[in-house]
């Protein structure tokens, strides 16, 4: 992919290990997969990123980096992954866990109530409001959640391995027809 454009904004190396915060980590945040831009490191951020984006509540980040740690997958691209889900998508993305929920779990029948109304001047009502409106979804949502995360993850992985990899594979018959053009 393009691997030149993202290192004009990720920090160098030396600049992670000298940064007095990531100090504190000790090794943890040494290994070098955490900050390459490869295939496999960025594709696993990706579908770390994809996964820990359907945490609810403001662990997203934290869970992204808690897994790619271990993972050894790229961090970065990890955190700005979890991103995709904001307050215009997880209305959305949260109706399809349900209904991939229900859809597993056989949950009842009934229609699925409507969310709430937004009421932008009392925002704390509301978002109490919807987080009721959640939990009367139940187990459907419980099981879809994590579900739902792991297409999410095995999709955007694949996605990333495949497009790499074409890209890769379109910038070699390039230079390949280049060459032959030149030696003609």
């Amino acid at each position: 992919m393009p691997r030149k454009f993202f290192r004009k904004y990720l920090p160098s190396h030396e600049s992670v290990r000298n940064n007095r915060h990531i100090a504190r980590f000790g090794g943890f945040l040494h290994h070098p997969n955490l900050w390459h831009l490869n295939r496999h490191s960025v594709a696993g951020g990706v579908a770390v990123g994809l996964f820990s984006g359907l945490v609810p509540g403001p662990f997203q980040m934290l869970a992204a980096a808690l897994l790619a740690v271990p993972l050894r997958v790229n961090l970065p691209v990890a955190l700005a992954t979890t991103l995709y889900t904001n307050p215009f998508t997880i209305g959305p993305l949260y109706l399809l866990a349900y209904l991939i929920g229900r859809l597993l779990v056989g949950g009842n029948r009934a229609r699925l109530s409507p969310p709430p109304e937004m009421d932008w001047s009392h925002l704390g009502a509301s978002l109490d409001a919807f987080l009721h409106w959640l939990l009367s979804m139940g187990p459907p949502l419980a099981v879809g959640l994590p579900v739902l995360a792991l297409i999410l993850a095995v999709l955007g992985y694949a996605c990333v391995q495949i497009g790499w990899r074409a890209h890769v594979i379109r910038a070699w018959r390039k230079r390949q027809l280049l060459r032959s053009r030149q030696v003609c």
